[in-house]
């Protein structure tokens, strides 16, 4: 069985007085189908590397990297292959930026970007492991509040 790595971020900012949370679209999904950005890991780059670099593609928010909130593991099937694969998020503040501002060439990959409100998140994206990862990065965000 192919394995594949990849990384991603729970992509946080404070506003109004609340969390909110990086969602991206991606492209040729249906509206409301929101994901938390992420990508393969390239040959020779460590996994928060690569979040980084892809939570800024896919929304143009420049990420501050906080801690790893975990992993989410699954197996699809891709032309006939089964494929297993590992898919590691880490847990981010914004820096820099303005959402949706895409760098040139990533409309070929996000149709949108927007910020979600954090405490909906565990209902509003679209795949399980990623709404576990917007829970844990909810826990995170409450103990450090203390």
């Amino acid at each position: 069985m192919r394995r594949e790595f990849s990384a991603g971020l729970v992509l946080v900012r404070r506003m109004r007085g609340r969390s909110w949370v990086a969602g991206v679209r991606p492209r040729g999904k249906p509206d409301g189908t929101w994901a938390l950005p992420k990508g393969l890991i390239d040959e020779g780059e460590r996994a928060a590397a690569t979040a980084l670099r892809e939570g800024f593609e896919e929304t143009g928010v420049r990420p501050r990297l906080d801690s790893k909130l975990g992993d989410v593991r699954y197996v699809y099937t891709w032309k006939g292959e089964r494929v297993f694969k590992v898919v590691s998020f880490f847990l981010a503040r914004a820096a820099s930026g303005r959402i949706g501002r895409l760098p040139p060439g990533m409309e070929a990959e996000v149709a949108e970007a927007k910020w979600l409100p954090l405490a909906d998140a565990p209902r509003l994206l679209a795949y399980k492991g990623e709404r576990e990862m917007a829970e844990k990065a909810l826990e995170k965000l409450a103990e450090d509040a203390l």
